[in-house]
C-alpha cells in the first residue's frame, strides 16, 4: 500500500471489539485504499487528549463520535471540514458520547449529568438537550437519529429492565422487546422511521427485530445459529448486522425481503461484522481472525464482494462504521477516528 504521509500520531480505542467478543462468547497520514479511497487520521483536540472513536457520519461528510480530553475524560465531538469540536455534556456532567448525525446537523447520543446518570441526548446549536427516560427508569442512551429527528436507543424502565426506545416530541416511548424477552435495544432508524435492534427471546438469546407501524418483528438468526444484532436500516429497508452462524463464528449479513444473507468474511479471516448501509446498498464493516490479538481490517462490501480498506501506516486495525451516500465512511484506526473518501 503506498501512502504519502504528512505528519504521525497513535494510540487505542477499542470501541467495536466488545460486541464481537460479546456475541463470540489533526490529519496525519492519507495513505491509499481500494476502490481510490483515501484513509485520513482525524486526529483528536489540538493540546488535548490522545484518541478518538467516530460512531456516525451524514451526507455533509460531519463525522461524530468520541474523544478524550486534556483531563482524561470522554466527550462527544462533531469533525467538520477539518475541524474537531468537543460537544461537552449534560450540566455537572463528565462524560458524553456522540452517535449520530443527522444532515441538519442534529448530533444524537449520550451524556451523564451532575449525579453521574447517562441520559439520551441532542446536541444541537451549541446546547445539550435532554431526552429523558422511560418512567422510574435510572439510563438512558441514544444511538441514532434520522432526519425528521426521530432518536432511538435505550432506556432503564420500573422494572430496571432496558428497553428499546423512541424519543421523539418530548415523549420516551418503550418499543418493547420479543415474546418472551426482557431486555432490547434500538440501534439504527431510517427516514420512513423503520428501527432495527436487538431483543432477547423466551430461550434468553438476542435476536434481531424490526419495528414498524408499532409492532416489532423478529427477523430471526442464520440457520442452526444463535445470536443477531441488526445494526443499520437504509431507506429501501435493507437491514445489516451481526448474527452467530452455526459453526460458531460471527458473520456480518444483509436482511431484504424476508431473506437474511450471509456476506462472509475477508479471506484468511474468521469473522465479520456489518454496522451501517447507505441507500445505495453498500455496506461497511470489519472483519477479523477471530483470534488474540484482535486485528480487524474494515471492508467495503458492494456488488456482491467484500473488500479489505486496509488501515493507517503501522497500524493494523482498521473498522468502517458509517457510510453516507456519497461513499464517505467513518471509521477508528486503533486510537484514532478515520474517514476514507475518494482520492484527490
Amino acid at each position: 500500500m503506498q501512502s504519502v504521509c504528512k505528519g504521525n500520531t497513535g494510540v487505542r480505542n477499542a470501541y467495536r471489539a466488545a460486541l464481537v467478543f460479546t456475541l463470540l462468547a489533526i490529519t496525519a497520514c492519507e495513505p491509499a485504499a481500494a476502490h481510490g479511497l483515501v484513509i485520513k487520521d482525524l486526529g483528536t483536540l489540538p493540546g488535548a487528549g490522545t484518541s478518538s472513536a467516530s460512531y456516525g457520519i451524514n451526507a455533509r461528510g460531519q463525522v461524530v463520535g468520541q474523544l478524550s480530553t486534556a483531563s482524561g475524560a470522554q466527550h462527544a465531538f462533531v469533525y467538520d471540514d477539518g475541524a474537531v469540536t468537543d460537544l461537552g455534556t449534560l450540566p455537572g456532567g463528565s462524560f458524553s458520547a456522540a452517535t449520530g448525525v443527522n444532515d441538519r446537523g442534529q448530533v444524537a447520543g449520550y451524556s451523564t449529568d451532575e449525579r453521574g446518570t447517562e441520559h439520551a441526548v441532542v446536541f444541537e446549536h451549541r446546547a445539550v438537550t435532554d431526552l429523558g427516560m422511560l418512567s422510574g427508569g435510572n439510563f438512558s442512551a441514544a444511538n441514532a437519529i434520522n432526519e425528521r429527528g426521530q432518536v432511538v436507543g435505550s432506556s432503564a424502565n420500573l422494572r430496571g429492565y432496558v428497553h428499546a426506545a423512541l424519543f421523539e416530541h418530548g415523549q420516551v416511548i418503550d418499543l418493547g422487546t420479543l415474546p418472551g424477552g426482557n431486555f432490547s435495544g434500538a440501534l439504527a432508524i431510517n427516514n420512513p422511521g423503520q428501527v432495527v435492534g436487538y431483543s432477547t427471546t423466551a430461550s434468553g438469546i438476542d435476536h434481531c427485530f424490526l419495528y414498524e407501524h408499532g409492532a416489532m418483528t423478529d427477523l430471526g438468526t442464520f440457520p442452526n445459529g444463535g445470536l443477531c444484532h441488526a445494526q443499520g436500516i437504509n431507506d429501501r429497508g435493507q437491514v445489516v448486522g451481526i448474527a452467530s452462524t452455526a459453526s460458531g463464528d460471527v458473520h456480518a449479513f444483509l436482511y431484504e425481503k424476508g431473506v437474511m444473507t450471509d456476506l462472509g468474511t475477508l479471506p484468511g479471516r474468521n469473522n465479520s461484522n456489518a454496522f451501517g448501509i447507505n441507500n445505495r446498498g453498500q455496506i461497511v464493516g470489519e472483519s477479523d481472525a477471530g483470534t488474540s490479538p484482535y486485528l480487524p481490517h474494515a471492508f467495503l462490501f458492494e456488488h456482491g464482494a467484500m473488500t479489505d480498506l486496509g488501515a493507517l501506516p503501522a497500524d493494523n486495525f482498521s473498522e468502517g462504521i458509517s457510510i453516507n451516500d456519497s461513499g464517505q465512511i467513518a471509521g477508528n484506526s486503533s486510537s484514532h477516528a478515520i474517514l476514507w473518501t475518494r482520492g484527490r
